[in-house]
């Protein structure tokens, strides 16, 4: 069971990282992300989430052009 958790765990972190690296992040603090601990990884995700506009070509929300249906009044 514990490995399974690991792995897991080592999963998530590589992620992160991966989702860092996208908005060209690769340090905190002069540490190199592999570096920073589960926790650490996911408070500068979220961060970076927070400050990310929802226009930016990494932001989580896309937005698609739909055409407006006919009123039907």
């Amino acid at each position: 069971m514990g490995q399974i958790l690991d792995q897991t765990l080592e999963a998530r972190r590589e992620e992160l990282i991966n989702k860092l690296i996208t908005y060209n992040i690769f340090k905190k603090n002069d540490k190199q992300l592999f570096e920073l601990t589960l926790h650490e990884l996911e408070d500068e995700y979220q961060e970076v989430k927070s400050h990310c506009h929802p226009h930016s070509s990494t932001s989580s929300i896309h937005w698609r052009n739909v055409k407006a249906r006919p009123s039907t009044r």
